[in-house]
């Protein structure tokens, strides 16, 4: 069944200006999603791009994104329309000027008017290649893998509350060796003004975007932060005023943490005890909703102030007297130190809001999988900058009408679902 056609011959001079709708389009949305609420997105979050036929081939684009089976190319959105549409899709996608940023702000903020998200989350997401060709493609190091992988990384920023979530910007983060290479830039049209960067560093940067010219209500913004540099990210958000939910490692080169109320230890084992303890005095169960295993679990969190200390060589950029405040959190009733460690900006007397809050980066893990993936996140075959850039908006615009247009799921109507039972875990 077509989701365009083309009255007449289907050329060049029949189809210049791109397809029409048809009622065989119309009816051709997924099981259990609203055709008016998907074409009212649609309408709202493609307004912004310029020409007429380039919102009806973004249109296509979203629409086979969201009812084509198996990998996401360009030729299988082009069958999926019942058209020879493949160079027209091409084109629209890696070629055409159309501009990414308008598009994003205008999901951004229409999910913040009805999904009422709670925090932004930073989520990873690598891309794994078979060449060498794909912009910021490389063999490298992929912390929460634990291997080297041949990829692109990312980072998305997502807009998430206990219903739901989606994600509303995208940074590709390109190592040197496509930033400092004159020829291969120019191969897949890296701006002048795109340099490289870590993951977590790109993520803070759309953070800093969305925060400044979206016009969004500020939420904390949840990052894991274990494999990058807390001192510096954590000042960037607090000169930012955003407030702020990482996961770090204490025992890591980048994160030594005292107490405030103790004196500062030079023996490395000694100061994690002491660490332990004033987590220890301060713990309590906060109950939360998994959304990974849908189950309301209890889980012992502790608190203290704490400082974070800078590397040798590092600037410096954080108020040392600032009181930032530590969760560690016990999953596990066999291990004496926490498991997790958790560092905001937010007030201590918030323990319970804050570890909920940065549980809510589960809710991206499941959706991530469940969703986003199969609407072809990692599906892009283009090389250009562009071209990743107008496939990831599209995906986007995707993925909220996923969201939006199909019911709610009963399950995640909030924290603590009516008949279930908590899962207490790791009591002390």
């Amino acid at each position: 069944m077509p989701l365009f056609h083309c009255g007449g011959r289907a050329d060049s001079t029949t189809c210049r200006e791109g397809p029409t709708m048809s009622v065989e389009h119309r009816q051709n949305v997924p099981e259990g999603m609203s055709e008016d609420i998907l074409s009212g997105i649609l309408s709202r979050a493609l307004e912004s791009i310029p020409r007429s036929d380039q919102r009806r081939w973004a249109e296509l684009y979203v629409r086979g994104l969201l009812t084509v089976d198996g990998k996401k190319t360009m030729r299988a959105l082009a069958n999926g329309a019942g058209n020879s549409v493949e160079q027209s899709l091409y084109q629209f996608i890696t070629k055409s000027t159309w501009q990414c940023g308008p598009v994003r702000r205008a999901v951004a903020q229409l999910l913040a008017e009805r999904l009422t998200p709670r925090a932004w989350v930073v989520h990873p997401l690598v891309i794994t290649k078979i060449g060498e060709h794909s912009v910021g493609v490389e063999r490298q190091w992929v912390p929460h893998i634990g291997r080297i992988v041949n990829c692109q990384q990312a980072a998305g920023v997502w807009l998430v509350s206990e219903q739901g979530s989606c994600p509303v910007d995208w940074r590709l983060a390109l190592p040197e060796c496509w930033t400092e290479h004159p020829e291969r830039r120019r191969r897949a049209s890296i701006p002048a003004h795109v340099d490289s960067c870590p993951p977590e560093q790109c993520g803070i940067g759309a953070v800093d975007r969305m925060a400044s010219d979206w016009n969004l209500p500020g939420r904390p913004v949840v990052m894991d932060l274990r494999d990058g540099d807390p001192y510096a990210a954590c000042a960037e958000l607090n000169a930012r005023q955003i407030p702020f939910v990482v996961r770090i490692d204490p025992a890591s080169r980048f994160a030594l943490l005292d107490p405030l109320q103790q004196p500062a230890l030079a023996d490395r084992a000694q100061a994690a005890d002491a660490l332990t303890a004033a987590l220890s005095r301060n713990c309590m169960p906060v109950e939360w909703y998994d959304h990974v295993t849908d189950t309301v679990r209890a889980t012992s969190v502790g608190t203290t102030r704490v400082r974070l200390r800078r590397r040798r060589a590092a600037p410096a950029q954080l108020n040392e007297r600032q009181e930032l405040v530590l969760l560690g959190a016990w999953t596990s009733r066999t291990r004496r130190a926490p498991a997790e460690y958790w560092l905001s900006n937010l007030s201590r007397t918030q323990l319970g809001t804050i570890y909920r809050t940065a549980m809510l980066a589960r809710r991206v893990e499941r959706d991530l999988s469940d969703v986003t993936d199969g609407l072809g996140a990692r599906d892009f075959e283009g090389r250009s900058f562009r071209g990743w850039h107008h496939h990831m908006t599209m995906v986007t615009v995707a993925h909220a009408a996923a969201a939006l247009a199909s019911p709610a799921d009963a399950s995640v109507s909030g924290p603590l679902p009516v008949g279930a039972r908590p899962t207490r875990v790791g009591a002390v």
